[in-house]
């Protein structure tokens, strides 16, 4: 497997990772300049040499997988008898710069109706480092000149025309992807928040729409869905921030990305303390 294919699968696993580099050679060393290594939690792909070299940056990137804000990190091997090494000697005569870039585990987001505040809201999101779902039933909503707006996009963005069971798609994502339902249809809207209390694998649920509209939905939720009030409960509408109150869809956009920001910060905060305790144990030989 590439390195590109490995740190591809780390992202589709939402796993946090580190790219590890042979950034610069002198004299001999078991690889040129440029080889690489990516180190996941419990795998790794590729080689910078093995012996000790890889061992040890082994060991460090799964130190920075634990950490909460990692950063890249350089580290320095003289490749000699006369140096004492944590994972036997590596004699070859010369000396060896390794980097370190973590890969951590990008946010998902999957908006399910691409209309006006929709496509304001993709706009937002598609300037941040995430996996944005745009799901519509309408093939117009999503035409290539309509969506050309994203053309510059740092996200990766994925395109998903469902013209009959747009709540199909949600088997296919990550599991902890955000999902946001603001179709133009709202009885789609209630066909997928019923869809969504049934994925137990989501991140946050939000739908937009007014109180009276989701009193009718939480009733039917419970009455036709069977959901209890815990599960309906994890829906959150209104969504956004609460404190602004505009209406034009720019406003709307800008309200819900400012709330899913917030949440990427919780989720980050929350994914540190798991992470590190599978670094110490992957470390020790713990499974």
């Amino acid at each position: 497997m590439t390195w590109v294919a490995a740190v591809a699968r780390l992202r589709a696993r939402r796993e946090p990772g580190v790219l590890v580099t042979v950034a610069t050679v002198r004299g001999h060393a078991p690889r040129r300049a440029g080889a690489k290594l990516v180190v996941g939690q419990a795998e790794t792909w590729g080689s910078i040499g093995g012996g000790n070299i890889e061992a040890v940056a082994i060991d460090r990137a799964r130190e920075l997988i634990g950490t909460l804000d990692p950063e890249p990190d350089l580290m320095e091997f003289a490749l000699n008898d006369k140096v004492t090494n944590r994972h036997g000697v590596q004699c070859c005569g010369g000396a060896v710069t390794v980097l370190l870039e973590p890969l951590p585990v990008v946010p998902a987001v999957a908006i399910f109706g691409v209309g006006h505040v929709g496509l304001e809201l993709a706009r937002i999101l598609a300037r941040h480092h995430l996996d944005l779902h745009l799901i519509d039933t309408r093939s117009d909503i999503l035409t290539d000149a309509r969506l050309n707006v994203l053309a510059d996009a740092v996200a990766q963005i994925h395109v998903h025309h469902t013209p009959l069971l747009p709540e199909e798609v949600l088997a296919e994502l990550a599991p902890g992807t955000h999902i946001l339902i603001m179709t133009h249809d709202h009885a789609e809207d209630a066909a997928l928040a019923d869809a969504a209390l049934r994925t137990t694998d989501l991140g946050s649920i939000g739908l937009i729409g007014s109180a009276a509209k989701w009193a009718r939905f939480r009733h039917r939720l419970a009455t036709e869905g069977g959901h209890d009030d815990a599960t309906i409960d994890r829906i959150k509408t209104p969504i956004g921030m609460t404190e602004i109150t505009g209406k034009e869809p720019a406003t709307i956009a800008v309200s819900v990305a400012a709330d899913l920001l917030w949440t990427f910060e919780q989720d980050r905060l929350s994914a540190a303390v798991p992470n590190a305790v599978a670094a110490v144990h992957v470390r020790s030989g713990s499974r």
